[in-house]
């Protein structure tokens, strides 16, 4: 390992397991919330902005110019579940589970069973207050793919000052 991936403040945890970003390209645990931008079945232009606050697991679903989801009413709806499958793939079953506090009495988690214990739990739907930063997140990520590919440091990603001085 480098001296500069040594001095690095942030961690990369690798996926749990490889997977594929057009249905999902977008997904995160930050801010209290699974949180992320799925993609439009019926549109290719439209995307929906998806999330699901820990504890409480008070859900929000809306395009991204704030139009609510369909599917999204008094449960969630299909892009609310394949956020949750997408987490899964990308974090583990175990870390959402327990990110959440959707951790099932019985067994072995799975997306599958995070979904249904969160549903049975009757969750309120939520304010769609955090769609536009979520949105904004996933724009910022798609920029960095349309860079060249480059070893140099991008000075969007250089956060902290140096911890030590150079000559």
């Amino acid at each position: 390992m480098s001296d500069w991936e040594r001095s690095s403040t942030a961690r990369v945890t690798t996926p749990a397991r490889p997977r594929k970003l057009a249905k999902v390209p977008f997904v995160e645990l930050a801010d209290g919330r699974l949180q992320g931008v799925v993609s439009s079945g019926s549109d290719i232009g439209r995307v929906y902005v998806s999330s699901v606050v820990a504890a409480t697991y008070a859900f929000a679903c809306s395009t991204n110019n704030n139009r609510p989801c369909g599917g999204a009413r008094g449960s969630f709806c299909n892009h609310i579940r394949a956020l949750i499958n997408e987490a899964v793939l990308q974090y583990g079953a175990e870390r959402v589970a327990r990110y959440l506090k959707a951790e099932p009495a019985d067994g072995e988690p799975s997306a599958q069973t995070i979904a249904n214990d969160m549903s049975a739990a009757r969750p309120p739907q939520g304010d769609t207050k955090a769609a536009a930063p979520v949105f904004s997140r996933f724009l910022r990520h798609l920029a960095y793919l349309e860079l060249a590919p480059t070893t140099a440091p991008l000075p969007e990603m250089q956060w902290f000052p140096p911890t030590r001085a150079v000559a």
